[in-house]
């Protein structure tokens, strides 16, 4: 590293990493930056629609009549559209309490204001690239696989997008973000040929910086190192010339969907995906960012609960053109087989058993991947699902499933978190518990802090480690990704941790929901109108 940029852009203690200048933080440093110069434009862009409104309100009486029209128009189009029955009951509900403003937002959102070109870009890049991972026929064909019903699911994620399912994968189940980073850190000073990361947080602190001292010093080896966040950090954690300072140091850089002084409803589409791939033969996937709090040198919310796999093998494929298609969103020639070529097969022992399918869920197609993988997993389930997530938001079709799961005899368990890092969210996850324990599904909260974890295991052969939350925001607003698992051997793993955080965990019983925070009640009762749109 030369002096100058280490100097002017970086400062090294204790074995790691610091690009961020010493700054004011908080609101000051929002309402002076980039992102209060866009925050300040926006204000001013929804001030002039609703002065528009009004004087059209108050000068030409055929407005309201012109208002209306659209009004009726959208309700229609409402009952018409593919949407679930859940957010339609919230948008009917808000068009007849607000009609005028509640169908103009509908009508906002759902011609797609601002990010129709980036739509159409990410179809035809997933297009592009459905073929790029062929499956192999005779993996399917797989005793095991068909008797599971698990070449369908297979066959359904291949509708979408390109998603093999994979054999002689190597899978490690990390119970911890201490955990992971200890295993990152090995794993990412190995690193030859390219480095892929794609995380919906980074935050400046000992996390990122470990992290980041590895990457620039790989980087400066020829090390093709590339990183992509989601804009929201722009917000709070990152300052808006941070790529630029990432390439000082040999690091190519790019935010997904950074903010910028135009109304737009790309905005309500984030990356919650965390992706990290190391010369397309180890990637790691779940639920843990690159943030101190994720491997509890800080303690926002107690004790921070979260899990990560890692996968050694041919699988990791799935994870590099996971990386490739959201880098190429911006990328005028896109190059994929590079990066794609599968590592020669390693031996086979007791580690490479079973069969591991990564996959990612789109929230700008027609297909619920993460919801009805989910529910796959829950309508064949002979004997138990047992699940950690951080969020309960349910829509009509998820709640069914949980609960005839438990209502036909499989032992149903959820984790949630006992120190919520959101008011709103705990509320809503509250608002839910009385009818899936009336179902018999049995709930528990973390006593020690916050369970960020995203995790489904059945049956000791199905498994579900990635992103994906059980609410609105995960199921149809976020680009997600996941791994799943049939029969591999960290699957015992996945439910002996499961047992173990059970063992830290308080029981929700109708006694404890009847004893609960009033604020609780009335705030989960109030939102629950609006859940879909949160």
């Amino acid at each position: 590293m030369s002096k100058r940029i280490q100097s002017d852009y970086s400062e090294e203690k204790d074995g790691i990493l610091r690009l961020m200048p010493k700054k004011k933080r908080g609101v000051l440093r929002i309402l002076f930056s980039r992102i209060g110069l866009v925050l300040v434009l926006m204000g001013v862009q929804i001030f002039l629609l609703v002065s528009a409104y009004q004087w059209f309100d108050g000068y030409f009486q055929w407005f309201n009549g012109l208002i209306w029209l659209i009004t009726i128009a959208m309700v229609f189009e409402l009952f018409s559209s593919d949407m679930d029955s859940t957010g339609k009951l919230t948008w009917l509900l808000l068009m007849s309490l607000v009609p005028i403003p509640a169908a103009l937002f509908y009508l906002f959102t759902e011609r797609d204001v601002g990010h129709r070109a980036i739509k159409n870009r990410i179809k035809e890049l997933i297009a592009e690239t459905k073929e790029l991972l062929p499956q192999d026929p005779a993996t399917l064909q797989k005793q095991e696989l068909v008797s599971s019903a698990t070449d369908d699911l297979c066959r359904y994620l291949n509708r979408s997008g390109c998603f093999p399912l994979y054999e002689n994968t190597r899978v490690t189940y990390l119970s911890s973000g201490e955990e992971k980073l200890s295993v990152l850190l090995e794993e990412l000073a190995k690193a030859k040929k390219f480095i892929f990361m794609e995380y919906f947080i980074i935050s400046e602190g000992y996390f990122w910086g470990k992290v980041l001292k590895i990457l620039a010093e790989k980087a400066a080896q020829g090390v093709d190192v590339r990183v992509v966040y989601d804009g929201m950090c722009e917000i709070a954690l990152l300052s808006s010339d941070y790529p630029n300072r990432l390439a000082k140091l040999g690091i190519k850089c790019k935010p997904f969907s950074p903010i910028h002084p135009f109304l737009s409803t790309h905005y309500n589409y984030r990356d919650h995906r965390k992706i990290l791939v190391i010369d397309g033969e180890v990637a790691f996937n779940g639920g843990i960012n690159l943030s101190d709090e994720y491997v509890n040198l800080t303690h926002p919310f107690g004790h921070w609960k979260d899990v990560a796999v890692m996968l050694k093998g041919p699988a990791v494929q799935s994870f590099s053109l996971m990386f490739l298609q959201t880098w190429n969103i911006t990328e005028t020639s896109p190059k994929w087989e590079e990066a794609l070529i599968t590592p020669a097969p390693q031996a086979r022992n007791s580690d490479f058993g079973g069969f591991v399918m990564p996959y990612s869920d789109c929230p700008l197609d027609e297909y619920k991947v993460g919801e009805n993988v989910y529910m796959d997993i829950l309508n064949r389930a002979k004997t138990y699902v047992h699940v950690m997530t951080p969020y309960l938001i349910l829509d009509n079709e998820l709640e069914q499933s949980l609960k005839f799961a438990a209502e036909r005899g499989v032992d149903v368990k959820l984790i949630l978190p006992g120190i919520p890092d959101k008011k709103s969210a705990y509320s809503l996850a509250k608002s839910h518990y009385r009818y899936l324990i009336d179902a018999g599904i049995k709930i528990y909260e973390y006593t020690p802090g916050f369970v960020h974890a995203k995790v489904f295991v059945s049956d000791d052969e199905k498994a579900v480690v990635g992103t994906i939350n059980l609410d609105y925001r995960s199921l149809y607003h976020h680009f997600e990704c996941a791994t799943y698992l049939f029969r591999t051997p960290c699957i015992s793993d996945i439910e002996s941790d499961f047992q173990a955080t059970l063992a830290k965990c308080r029981e929700v019983t109708r006694e404890t929901i009847a004893h609960e925070r009033i604020s609780y009640r009335i705030l989960g009762s109030l939102l629950k109108f609006i859940a879909p749109l949160m």
